[in-house]
């Protein structure tokens, strides 16, 4: 789905300037993102698998929850919503812990080019996976995976390629800070 959003320059500043996301993935534009990772008391991550008809990482294994902020909206409320649309969850700001913004550059190809500033959330999953409900437009299928698996997982040149291949340090520090919370 097309939308507007809030254009940024390359150190994730506000230009004041709005665009179609789809004119900002085209030209290579900054702008920001929510990423949520939902983790369980007993050490497993929420993954989501991309459908198979999204433009970038199509089936690929993700952020338990990703989308884009609008313009004008704030990054809690971005996140919030996303939970809420993505996984049939409603959360608060307060469930929430920001662990950081990373920079992300991916040319997926001449005419998509995703410059993004990923906003990261962890939030602990306080429900059963089988009471949420998936947009089937974004999500083929939900799954928990153990820290641990998912780590070594990752370092496996032939596992990691089921993997949206977002940087190893940002997977670190995702694994870390899960860690510190348990």
């Amino acid at each position: 789905m097309d939308e507007l959003i809030d254009i940024l320059n390359a150190d994730g500043v506000p230009l004041g300037k709005t665009a179609m996301k789809s004119k900002a993935h085209k030209k290579g534009l900054f702008h920001a993102t929510v990423h949520i990772w939902f983790y369980t008391e007993d050490g497993k991550l929420l993954i989501q698998k991309r459908t198979s008809n999204k433009d970038t990482h199509p089936g690929l294994w993700d952020v338990s929850v990703a989308g884009h902020i609008g313009s004008g909206e704030s990054i809690i409320d971005s996140a919030i919503r996303e939970v809420q649309e993505e996984i049939g969850l409603a959360i608060t700001g307060i469930e929430l812990k920001k662990i950081g913004v990373f920079k992300s550059i991916q040319k997926h190809s001449e005419e998509l080019i995703d410059c993004e500033f990923h906003h990261t959330f962890l939030s602990k999953l306080k429900i059963p996976i089988e009471k949420l409900i998936r947009q089937k437009s974004e999500i083929d299928d939900l799954k928990l995976i153990s820290n641990n698996q998912f780590e070594q997982e990752l370092n496996d040149k032939v596992l990691a390629k089921q993997y949206v291949p977002h940087s190893i340090e940002y997977y670190t520090k995702i694994l870390n800070e899960i860690r510190q919370l348990r």
